[in-house]
């Protein structure tokens, strides 16, 4: 036999042996944590367009939602790619019975008037009321640009940052409301391209506390230039018509704190998952236990882009998130109810077959008490982007 064969034989056989025996051990830790992977689904996808930055809710007991950012694929204008921004960049909607099977054609939530929106975010009430957070781009011409009130938040090529904004909806997302502004935090300072104060904007899950109370971690641009940002929460108590500021969550010198979900434990304890840049994509946490007033953050330990966190019928939280490394794709821890395990709790692979590192966005909810629908955007082999979910099965 020729060496050079046999020596590939040799490796490749180590490396299928290797593979399948971690696999092994995965799949068993994955039933000892009484959770299963059943199959993945498709939610939306249409190749003119690219679909990325979902959210789910469970809007009844047989309908559910899914938001989503899109934007014409650009390619189909021969263009050489996209942006995750987009002047024609909408906020749409599907639906379904059962978690697996969505409506084909998405319904319009909301369309800015100024510019693109991005990241809708859901959040249903005790009441029934559907919220849905966004933030807008602006694009301006040359001449818009030079006459801007400044600094302002600018990416490059015109495109300006207008601020957040959220809209409602009363009768389960057949329609929806007006746009609501929540306030400007003091320490951003950057000003809109309307040459106003920033309405306060993140992408991440709000949470309706045990109170009625609404959180939702903000984002804040605090240097000149933009080198880095900070979380902020702010609060309502009135269904999301009006916002206070309420504290700091987490901020450091060097490193940045963004896109966060919020989280409310059995203890009344807040938990920030917050999602860093300049910290080697480190995930991060930050607990309040006086009402969201002071929080102390701190690493989780692992890589994590945009984090989520499910409360199970057991009271344990199931955390999601996106790896944007090889190999790319979607995974979870499941926490104890309180959060304190995050360091320890093991990593579950829910899929390893991401295209690059443009998927993620991770939002779980309950299909009922046996199952859990992941919904995050994904590619395969750098083709259409889409929306895409893992159904759990959990005991």
């Amino acid at each position: 036999m020729n060496l050079k064969y046999f020596s590939a034989l040799v490796i490749g056989v180590f490396f299928c042996l290797t593979f399948c025996t971690t696999r092994e051990k995965h799949n068993n830790l994955v039933k000892h944590l009484g959770i299963e992977k059943i199959k993945d689904v498709v939610i939306y996808e249409d190749s003119q367009f690219y679909s990325s930055f979902p959210s789910v809710v469970k809007n009844g007991k047989n309908d559910f939602i899914v938001a989503f950012r899109r934007a014409p694929d650009r390619r189909i204008f021969n263009e050489k790619g996209n942006n995750h921004v987009d002047p024609n960049s909408y906020l749409m909607m599907v639906r379904s019975t059962d978690g697996e099977t969505w409506t084909k054609d998405p319904q319009l939530i909301y369309s800015h008037p100024f510019g693109g929106s991005q990241d809708p975010c859901l959040l249903k009430l005790s009441d029934g009321t559907l919220l849905c957070t966004s933030y807008t781009w602006a694009f301006l011409r040359p001449d818009g640009v030079e006459n801007l009130k400044r600094p302002v938040f600018d990416i490059g090529g015109g495109v300006i940052f207008l601020g957040g904004y959220l809209v409602r909806s009363t009768d389960g997302g057949k329609t929806w409301g007006e746009p609501i502004y929540p306030p400007h935090v003091d320490e951003d300072i950057y000003l809109s391209a309307l040459g106003e104060s920033l309405p306060a904007y993140n992408r991440g899950a709000l949470y309706e506390g045990k109170s009625g109370r609404i959180y939702w971690v903000v984002a804040v641009n605090d240097s000149i230039p933009i080198k880095k940002t900070s979380n902020h929460l702010i609060v309502s108590d009135d269904k999301g018509l009006t916002w206070s500021y309420s504290g700091l969550v987490a901020t450091d010198d060097k490193a940045s704190f963004n896109e966060t979900s919020i989280y409310e434990t059995p203890k009344g304890d807040l938990v920030a998952f917050l999602r860093t840049a300049n910290m080697d994509d480190q995930a991060c946490i930050a607990r309040s236990t006086d009402g969201g007033k002071t929080f102390k953050w701190e690493k989780m330990g692992f890589q994590g882009h945009p984090l989520n966190a499910l409360r199970l019928p057991d009271d344990r939280v199931l955390l999601t998130y996106g790896y944007r490394h090889v190999p790319y794709g979607i995974r979870a821890r499941i926490l104890n109810s309180e959060c304190t395990d995050f360091a320890t709790a093991p990593e579950i692979i829910l899929r390893e077959d991401g295209g690059n590192g443009d998927i993620g966005y991770t939002w779980p909810v309950l299909l009922d008490e046996n199952r859990v629908l992941v919904v995050y955007y994904f590619n395969k082999e750098n083709g259409t982007r889409h929306i895409a979910g893992t159904i759990l099965g959990i005991n």
